[in-house]
């Protein structure tokens, strides 16, 4: 018969998985309480939450979500990353694991499919939301300029077309 705790705990997993665009499963075997500190604070600050829960309560959440195949990312001790945001996570965890060896990205659930390590990990490689909107903006605003710059060359062209008749009446004066 399972506890009240362990019921109330697999509903707290189930609700983070529901609430969450991105939850990644990370293997953290050897690690310092110092790493582990640093690595929750930087996912803090990125707007994610860095979560130990049991595998087996964990697993009965997957299952009742229809996500088991992300059970098979849990082997040994697993934290999972939970984020809204589903790049910001997969970009903290790679910096992170490429500094500290002990953190491995396993895989997860993105927008309620399972995912593997390697589309994390592809994930993190995307640019972040900033530069996209920076990309965005830089294409559409390209062909404005160029149409600005041809709309004020036609004044300019026509004001140095007047200039040069201009200089060809008054040579044209002078040598009469």
């Amino acid at each position: 018969m399972p506890t009240a705790e362990k019921i109330a705990t697999v509903a707290e997993i189930k609700a983070r998985l529901e609430e969450s665009e991105i939850a990644i499963a990370t293997q953290y075997v050897g690690i310092n309480v110092e790493n582990v500190t640093a690595l929750r604070k930087k996912l803090r600050e990125a707007g994610c939450e860095y979560k130990v829960y049991k595998n087996n309560l964990t697993r009965l959440a997957l299952r009742e979500l229809d996500l088991e195949g992300a059970a098979d990312y849990m082997e040994g001790p697993t934290a999972w990353a939970f984020s809204k945001d589903p790049v910001a996570p997969a970009k903290v965890l790679k910096e992170f694991a490429e500094t500290v060896k002990f953190v491995n990205v396993r895989g997860g659930v993105l927008s309620g499919s399972v995912v593997s390590d390697a589309q994390v990990k592809a994930l993190a490689d995307l640019p972040s939301r900033e530069q996209l909107l920076a990309q965005v903006v830089g294409t559409i605003a390209a062909p404005l300029q160029n149409l600005l710059g041809a709309l004020n060359g036609v004044p300019r062209n026509l004001v140095n077309v007047i200039d040069q008749i201009r200089k060809q009446k008054e040579e044209g004066g002078a040598a009469a």
